[in-house]
């Protein structure tokens, strides 16, 4: 599990000196990668899909890395990259199949069982497919809870949503996982 790296001060100066910029942001690109790819995977399911988007996410920071001011944590950021490159993905893709809400979860959880980078026993695969069938935001707000152990203060900033509506979107998904996994007992 991946949580957020420490803010690094320094590095946040180095990235608004044209001069260190550059290798400043490679920087950012070792540190931020697997916690990205992660956050991503977990919402696309495809490993390829979400290498793609992890390049993209660093594609749009570097090109906006002027805009960014420091009011917000890098993480933060970064973490919204991600988010809006993973959601733009999923709403595109239901576009081009031409499929519903429903179908695309559907479509997710046989993703997982056909994923060939997957190396995890059964129980972590059914996991993965309770976690595919959540709604959208639920799914969201249950990977980074879960899996990146990030404080709903963090996922707040990062999402916009109030702490309270998290934490009660997180305990629907809770439910919601447990309903699945003693279903498909």
């Amino acid at each position: 599990m991946a949580s957020l790296p420490p803010e690094n001060k320094e590095l946040i100066n180095r990235l608004r000196e044209p001069s260190t910029c550059r290798e400043a942001f490679g920087e950012v690109i070792k540190i931020y990668t697997e916690p990205l790819y992660w956050q991503i995977r977990r919402m696309v399911q495809s490993h390829d899909d979400a290498n793609d988007l992890l390049q993209n996410t660093f594609l749009k920071a570097w090109s906006s890395i002027e805009n960014f001011r420091g009011d917000a944590r890098l993480s933060t950021w970064l973490y919204k990259i991600a988010i809006n490159e993973s959601i733009t993905f999923l709403e595109r893709e239901r576009k081009r199949l031409n499929i519903s809400l429903d179908d695309q979860e559907a479509a997710l959880a046989r993703t997982i069982e056909a994923d060939s980078f997957f190396d995890g026993d059964e129980l972590q695969r059914r996991l993965r497919q309770a976690v595919a069938s959540l709604p959208e935001k639920q799914r969201l707000v249950f990977n980074m809870k879960y899996f990146d152990d990030m404080k709903y203060e963090d996922m707040s900033n990062i999402l916009g949503t109030s702490v309270g509506a998290l934490k009660a979107s997180y305990h629907l998904a809770v439910k919601k996982i447990e309903s699945f996994l003693s279903e498909n007992d």
